[in-house]
C-alpha cells in the first residue's frame, strides 16, 4: 500500500508548499521510489480555467487535458512525472460531484452533510487512481485556519485514523519571521499555527520553517518543545538564490531522511543532486545575458506566466546564458513606442491569452520583429496575432482579425464551424466558456526540412493545447505564397499547428503551449532554439 504525505501551510500563504512538495518528491524518486503528487484547492470554482490570472495565476494544463493549479507545474518540472486529471481537485468539484449524486438519489434519502459526504468524497480523491506508488504527496491549498480548507483538513484527519499513522505523515510548512527592530527570530506565529492545526485534530510530524535567515538551534528547540515535534523533524528552509537550489537545501536539512525514518524505511540509494548542482551553478554564475521582451496583459503578475518564465530560463541554461525578461504591458503599448521599447532586445515573445484588450499593441510589435529580423516566438494567442499581422500587412486583408475579438472582421482566426469556403463567418456560436476548449496533448505533423522539423528532429510531435479558436486553413495557400509557411499541421491536415517565416533568422508561432513540457533538467527544444537565436542576434 502507498504511504501518504499531507502537506499543509500556516501563518501566511505563498510560502512554497508546492516547491517543498516537489523537492521532496524529487529526493524520494531519486532514491528509487515511485512518487505521485496531488493538489487539493479550497476554492469553489470547479477548476481554474475561467479564473483571471490576477486571481489565481497561471492555469497549468496536463497531458490528459485538465486545467489545474500552477503547483502541478512545479511537480512536473522537478520530478519529470506527468500529472493527470486525477491529481487536482477543488472544493467546487467536490461539491458538484456530491450534489449530482444527491440529485440522482445516490444517498438513499439521507441528509447530505459536510461530514461524512463531502469528506468521504475528498478521501475518494486521495486514493483514486493509485496503483503501485510508494508515496503519494498531497498538498492542501490555502492556510490552516481558513474556513474554506476545513473540510480538507478534516478529511485528511479521518484518512490518517482509517489507514493508521504507519501509512500517513503530516508535514506543516510555516513562516518564521525575523524582526529587524529587535534583531530576533520569532517562533510564536509557528506555535499558533500548529496550535490551530492541533485544535482540529492534526498533530504535525514534521515542521518545515520558512525563514529569511538560518534559525538558531535554541529557536528550533523552542519550536520542537511547544509544537510537540522531535528536534530532528524541525526542518529549516532559508530563502534560496534560485528555486533550483531547493532540492539541495532540503537534502542538506535531511528532509527525505526524516520522512523515510518516520515510515521505518531504509534508503535504497543516495539521492542524486548533481544535476541540480550543475544547473544552479549555471544560473548563478553565468555572466552573458540576452534580453527577451514578453508582451502580455499580465506581465506584472509574477505567477501569470510561471511555466513560460521557467521555460525561458531553461532555454538559457541549455545555452549557458542568463535570460533577462523585459516585461511589457500590452494594454499601455502605443504603436509609436514600439521601436524605442524593442530596438535593443534580442528576442520577442507573445504568450497565450484571451480577449481583445492589448491586441493591437501585440500586432504592431510582431510587425516590428518581422521587419527588423528580431527572433520571434508566438505561443497560442501569440501565433494567432502573428497570423493577423501578416494577413493585414502582406496579404492586404485590412479587416483581418479573430472572431473572438470582432464578429465583423474577416476571420483569419475563428471557430471551426464559423467559416465558409471563402473564409467568412456564416454563423456565431454561443457556448459555455468552461470546458469548451481544445485541451491536453495533441499530435502534429512537421514539414520535412522546415525549421521546426530541425528543432525537434522529428517528423511528428505531441504538445499540450489550451484554446478555442483556430487558424483559418482556407487561406493556407495565400499565406505560403507570401512566405509564411504552415510547417506543422494536425494529422488530418485541417488545423494549422505551427507557422514559420521564410527569409527571417527565427520567426515561429505555435498553437500549443510548449512551456508546459519544459524541465530544468531537460529544456524544451523550442525554447533552447529560441534563446540560441536570441543569443546570436546581437
Amino acid at each position: 500500500m502507498a504511504r501518504y504525505i499531507f502537506v499543509t501551510g500556516g501563518v501566511v500563504s505563498s510560502l512554497g508548499k508546492g516547491l517543498s512538495s516537489a523537492s521532496l518528491a524529487y529526493l524520494l524518486k531519486s532514491q528509487g521510489y515511485k512518487v505521485r503528487l496531488r493538489k487539493m484547492d479550497p476554492y469553489l470554482n470547479v477548476d481554474p480555467g475561467t479564473m483571471s490570472p490576477f486571481q489565481h495565476g497561471e492555469v497549468f494544463v496536463t497531458d490528459d487535458g485538465a486545467e489545474t493549479d500552477l503547483d502541478l507545474g512545479h511537480y512536473e518540472r522537478f520530478t519529470n512525472i506527468s500529472s493527470r486529471q486525477s491529481d487536482n481537485i477543488t472544493t467546487g468539484r467536490i461539491y458538484s460531484d456530491v450534489i449530482k449524486k444527491e440529485r440522482k438519489g445516490g444517498y438513499l434519502g439521507k441528509t447530505v452533510q459536510v461530514i461524512p459526504h463531502i469528506t468521504n468524497r475528498i478521501k475518494e480523491f486521495i486514493k483514486k487512481d493509485i496503483t503501485n506508488e510508494d508515496f503519494v504527496i498531497c498538498e492542501i491549498g490555502g492556510t490552516v485556519g481558513d474556513i474554506e480548507s476545513l473540510p480538507f483538513v478534516e478529511a485528511i484527519r479521518q484518512f490518517s485514523n482509517e489507514h493508521g499513522k504507519s501509512k500517513t505523515l503530516f508535514i506543516h510548512l510555516t513562516f518564521v519571521p525575523f524582526l529587524k527592530s529587535s534583531d530576533e527570530i520569532k517562533t510564536k506565529p509557528t506555535q499558533h499555527s500548529v496550535k490551530e492545526l492541533r485544535s482540529i485534530g492534526i498533530q504535525p510530524d514534521i515542521i518545515i520553517c520558512r525563514s529569511q535567515q538560518s534559525i538558531p538551534l535554541d529557536q528550533r528547540k523552542k519550536i520542537s518543545l511547544f509544537c510537540n515535534v522531535p528536534i530532528d523533524n524541525v526542518i529549516e528552509t532559508v530563502d534560496v538564490r534560485t528555486i533550483y537550489e531547493a532540492p539541495i537545501s532540503f537534502f542538506n536539512q535531511k528532509l527525505d531522511k526524516q520522512v523515510l525514518k518516520y515510515f521505518k524505511i531504509k534508503s535504497k540509494k543516495r539521492a542524486n543532486l548533481n544535476p541540480w548542482k550543475k544547473i544552479t551553478k549555471i544560473v548563478l554564475n553565468t555572466k552573458k545575458t540576452v534580453d527577451i521582451a514578453i508582451i502580455g496583459k499580465y506581465v506584472n503578475l509574477k505567477d501569470a506566466y510561471k511555466s513560460l518564465d521557467e521555460a525561458l530560463i531553461h532555454g538559457g541554461i541549455s545555452n549557458k546564458v542568463k535570460v533577462n525578461l523585459i516585461r511589457i504591458e500590452s494594454d499601455n503599448l502605443k504603436t509609436n513606442e514600439i521601436k524605442k521599447k524593442l530596438k535593443n532586445v534580442s528576442g520577442l515573445l507573445i504568450p497565450g491569452g484571451f480577449g481583445k484588450r492589448g491586441t493591437e499593441g501585440k500586432i504592431s510589435a510582431i510587425k516590428y520583429a518581422r521587419e527588423n529580423k528580431i527572433p520571434f516566438l508566438g505561443i497560442c494567442f501569440g501565433m494567432q496575432m502573428a497570423i493577423i499581422e501578416f494577413a493585414r500587412n502582406k496579404l492586404y486583408i485590412k479587416k483581418a482579425g479573430s472572431s473572438e475579438l470582432d464578429k465583423k472582421c474577416y476571420p483569419v482566426i475563428g471557430l471551426i464551424d464559423e467559416w465558409d469556403k471563402n473564409g467568412k463567418i456564416i454563423k456565431g456560436t454561443d457556448k459555455d466558456l468552461g470546458g469548451t476548449m481544445r485541451l491536453g496533448l495533441y499530435e502534429a505533423k512537421l514539414r520535412n526540412n522546415s525549421a521546426i522539423n530541425r528543432i525537434y528532429n522529428s517528423k511528428t510531435i505531441k504538445e499540450r493545447h489550451r484554446h478555442r479558436y483556430e487558424v483559418n486553413n482556407n487561406l493556407k495557400t495565400q499565406f505560403e505564397k507570401k512566405g509564411l509557411v504552415f510547417s506543422g499541421m494536425s494529422p488530418d491536415n485541417k488545423l494549422p499547428e505551427i507557422i514559420e517565416l521564410n527569409n527571417h533568422p527565427w520567426f515561429i508561432g505555435v498553437q500549443f503551449h510548449p512551456e508546459f513540457r519544459s524541465r530544468p533538467l531537460s529544456p524544451h527544444p523550442l525554447f533552447s532554439s529560441f534563446i540560441k537565436a536570441a543569443k546570436n542576434h546581437r
